[in-house]
């Protein structure tokens, strides 16, 4: 019986020559080698579920496809996953698992900064490559030698914010923030870096991830002399909540999200509060609007249209992407390297140059374990209910 993860499988199997995916069949001695492990903790279930669902399945597509084209250096990839739930301790528990028991080649995953950062003392001590697919600077800020991320970071979420806010003419700035870890962490950045961009914040406050209105913040916020936009960093629920209250009380300045809900779920979740709200994304979530000349058109369109396939339309993310990238990052380092050895990839995966994902381009270093800059951000604003880009 053909089930639907099949059956998208074929609609989609045009995309295997444009993503690089053809290979030989492997010749029996290479097919009864050892499978290539690849180790996978994310948050599919749980408050987090929006992030780590669309990279469960990412994962499990592409590992499927790679296979299908005969391996990686003719080797089968063999995916070992658990789900967290967000919880940083269950991360831990099923990390040291993947490490001791199940003796995994490479991480990948992580959906939140809080599971991801909770992880890297073992990873780090058993010197296996990971790569992240959580926002936080502190994953690679300091650099660690086997800790590796795709998405960008929350640093260069606030600067890209600022950035926009100068063209606007926009310098008196209200931050209302999460609490959870990549929240706080954001926050963090925001209030750095805003001296750089001729930023003043006059107005702090903070959510807890449980809280169910925001409008007591907002009131503060509305009633602070000189306010001129207002910066939500967060994800999940929260920012949703954000955006309906912000309407609610008839706040009339620009509001900014962060990538943290860069999916069609926080537009269904604000309705029709979300309009005008901008926030800096990936190039994924206007795939089709890239002019033909950009180079992550062919990636972002083959993506979207493989995952779409196979899981319906509209429901691509940036969050599925940033798995991807992970992947595909990974098979280069491998084929890079002519090995899975640990330290070979992890060598080859720090000197990625001119990688072309769907977050943008990557090129690391010995001082960089992400690769991109503010370039490969794009800002979007959401109108009559869809990603329009705006620069």
């Amino acid at each position: 019986m053909m089930t639907r993860f099949t059956k998208g499988l074929m609609l989609a199997g045009v995309a295997l020559v444009a993503l690089g995916l053809t290979a030989p069949a492997p010749s029996p001695a290479q097919a009864q080698e050892d499978p290539i492990r690849i180790g996978s903790f994310l948050a599919v279930t749980g408050p987090a579920s929006f992030l780590g669902d669309p990279e469960l399945k990412t994962l499990e597509m592409y590992i499927e496809r790679i296979n299908q084209a005969g391996g990686l250096l003719g080797r089968e990839l063999e995916l070992v996953h658990y789900d967290t739930g967000a919880d940083a301790n269950k991360a831990r528990t099923f990390a040291k698992r993947l490490l001791e028991s199940d003796e995994v080649d490479v991480i990948l995953g992580g959906s939140t900064t809080g599971t991801t950062m909770a992880v890297i003392p073992l990873v780090e001590r058993a010197e296996v490559p990971f790569i992240s697919f959580a926002g936080g600077v502190s994953i690679i800020d300091p650099v660690k030698p086997w800790v590796f991320k795709t998405p960008h970071t929350d640093r260069m979420a606030c600067g890209k914010i600022f950035e926009d806010m100068q063209g606007r003419g926009i310098s008196k700035v209200a931050l209302i923030s999460g609490t959870g870890g990549f929240g706080k962490s954001m926050r963090g950045q925001c209030l750095e870096v805003a001296p750089d961009y001729g930023i003043e914040i006059v107005a702090d406050e903070t959510y807890a991830p449980s809280d169910t209105d925001m409008v007591a913040q907002l009131t503060k916020i509305k009633n602070t002399e000189g306010v001129e936009a207002v910066v939500n960093p967060g994800f999940g629920q929260g920012p949703a909540i954000v955006t309906k209250n912000f309407a609610q009380i008839g706040m009339a300045v620009p509001l900014y999200q962060s990538h943290g809900v860069a999916s069609k779920k926080f537009i269904e979740l604000a309705g029709d509060a979300a309009e005008g709200v901008r926030l800096p994304a990936a190039a994924l979530l206007v795939a089709e609007k890239l002019p033909d000349g950009d180079p992550q058109r062919p990636i972002v369109v083959g993506y979207k249209s493989t995952y779409e396939a196979v899981h319906g339309e509209g429901s691509v993310s940036t969050f599925g992407g940033h798995a991807y990238d992970g992947l595909m990052l990974y098979k280069a380092a491998v084929e890079a390297a002519g090995s899975a050895d640990p330290a070979a990839v992890r060598d080859a995966l720090e000197a990625t140059r001119g990688f072309i994902g769907t977050a943008g381009e990557v090129t690391m270093s010995a001082d960089d374990h992400l690769g991109l800059d503010l370039t490969a951000f794009r800002m979007l604003e959401i109108r009559d209910g869809d990603w329009v880009l705006v620069n």
